[in-house]
């Protein structure tokens, strides 16, 4: 069975516009019983007020001779007989075509080029099957009237025929806005096909504005020229003819501008409320496309733009999870090659015995403990503002400053070296690493090629951090510091450690003045 439910959000309060089209993962089984109802509801409901109305018109307003003093026996049977029978014709004749155009959705598979067009068209040729039948009434009972009294065949063959354009046109709106669910099934793949923008929305909202206001101000016309005709309308028949027409063409101009509002502020509503929902940081949605006309190819388009945000922000995530998030947001602002000179503290954490566990384990094991290690290191050093700006094998470096600048780094790598150390001790026992913590100037940025860049630090303090790394892998604690990086740390942390040997570490020639923590 198919389901226009995609793995995206689907716009879930009225997807179509009106609450009567059902959601948009309604079942074919449903969607056909929910069709059937509103496009039989709509086509009695339109066919008898049109008639009803181009009756009263004919029969009691506009001006001529009477036509309810000759009615016959004949008449009063064939009128209603003949309106049973052509809805019912209509009826019968539309739901078949719609089920021919749109077996597809029952096959459970999307619809090709030539059904979404004939899909698309349906509307359309429904709406032909009711001109028919109406032009047939126009035709019938002109002839009838030729026959019983000729001099009304005019007044009814221009009534009914009028009635037939208003009728037709109300009932094309409906029937489009029935077949809604249909069209976003159709279009759910693919935009509105090309060949039917070639009307447009500027050709359909002329139509409607012509149907709605042209033909009720004809059928003014047409009572003038059926008074001059008559010669003796009284001034009051007159006038009660205009205020009838007058009230036919305001309500059905009235109904027309309407629905042809709403068939375009739906597909416009529907692309508004999925942009706040971007708004709000919604990017898991989508809208139905059920509209044929430019508004459709809006709807598309907008997919098309969410999809292409889905996919930049999930480059954005993986681009971070391997360089970090601060220097995704540093690559965007900038894609120059160079760097800077930063204060920053440098946290450098290295596994102890990392040869020896690749010799005894096998190669899935090791990757396990290295996961489970580089987890907690990277927690660790995420919730105190840094970021691990590379992974060594079994080691890691931590920059605390840089690109993002920190209030304290010093501090923030200090509590950080502190946290992982106890982290390690009590969720990694089986594995030791050494921690060495310092802080200086360090050159910051984007080194490489133009083809590829890098982000990385380079200076003393990142040489230092790897050394002090290493003599922490004997010392208690398994954590090491400089007094360089406690001396510029606040106070709060820096009351957490305390003065140790002064060492040389290998390849610097200055002596480094070691700190370790209270509690080790």
């Amino acid at each position: 069975m198919m389901s226009q439910q995609s793995p995206e959000l689907v716009l879930k309060r009225r997807p179509f516009g009106s609450w009567l089209l059902g959601p948009a993962d309604q079942s074919p089984r449903r969607l056909r019983f929910r069709l059937q109802i509103l496009l039989t509801t709509f086509s009695i409901g339109t066919n008898l007020i049109g008639a009803l109305v181009v009756f009263v018109l004919a029969v009691f307003v506009l001006p001529g001779p009477s036509l309810v003093d000759q009615l016959q026996l004949v008449d009063a049977i064939v009128i209603p007989a003949y309106f049973v029978v052509a809805v019912a014709v209509g009826c019968v004749w539309s739901t078949r075509l719609t089920r021919r155009v749109t077996r597809w959705i029952d096959l459970g598979r999307p619809a090709s080029r030539r059904e979404q067009i004939a899909t698309l068209q349906l509307p359309l040729r429904l709406t032909l099957i009711e001109v028919l039948l109406w032009l047939l009434a126009a035709v019938f009972f002109t002839v009838m009237t030729l026959i019983l009294q000729p001099e009304n065949a005019l007044r009814v063959a221009l009534t009914v025929v009028d009635g037939t354009i208003i009728t037709c046109s109300v009932s094309y709106l409906l029937t489009e806005f029935a077949l809604r669910p249909v069209a976003a099934r159709a279009l759910v793949d693919s935009p509105p096909p090309r060949r039917l923008l070639a009307a447009g929305l500027k050709a359909r909202m002329v139509f409607f504005w012509a149907v709605g206001s042209g033909v009720p101000v004809a059928g003014l016309m047409l009572a003038a020229v059926l008074a001059l005709i008559e010669g003796d309308v009284t001034s009051t028949r007159l006038s009660v003819v205009i205020l009838a027409l007058g009230i036919v063409a305001l309500g059905n101009g009235c109904l027309l501008t309407w629905l042809s509002a709403k068939s375009v502020v739906a597909p416009v509503r529907s692309v508004r409320d999925a942009l706040n929902l971007i708004g709000e940081g919604r990017l898991d949605v989508s809208i139905p496309v059920f509209d044929g006309t430019e508004l459709g190819s809006l709807q598309a388009g907008f997919n098309r733009m969410t999809e292409g945000l889905r996919e930049r922000e999930r480059i954005r995530d993986v681009f971070g999870r391997y360089v970090g998030p601060g220097v995704v947001q540093e690559a965007l602002s900038s894609d120059s090659l160079g760097g800077e000179e930063r204060y920053a503290a440098v946290l450098f954490v290295d596994l102890v015995g990392s040869t020896e566990l690749a010799a005894q384990r096998p190669p899935a094991e090791v990757v396990q403990l290295l996961n489970r290690f580089f987890a907690i290191v990277v927690s660790e050093v995420d919730r105190q503002g840094g970021f691990v700006n590379k992974f060594a094998g079994d080691a890691a470096l931590a920059i605390f400053g840089a690109p993002a600048e920190l209030a304290d780094p010093a501090g923030s790598a200090l509590a950080a070296g502190r946290e992982l150390a106890r982290r390690l001790a009590d969720e990694l026992p089986e594995a030791t690493a050494g921690i060495g913590v310092t802080a200086g100037v360090v050159v910051a940025g984007t080194v490489g090629d133009v083809r590829r860049h890098e982000y990385t630090v380079i200076g003393d303090p990142v040489n230092e951090a790897a050394r002090l790394s290493e003599l922490a892998k004997t010392a208690p604690g398994r954590l090491v510091a400089s007094m360089s990086a406690v001396a510029e740390s606040a106070p709060a942390e820096a009351a957490n450690w305390r003065p140790g040997d002064e060492v040389t570490v290998r390849g610097r020639s200055t002596p480094t003045h070691l700190a370790v923590p209270h509690r080790p």
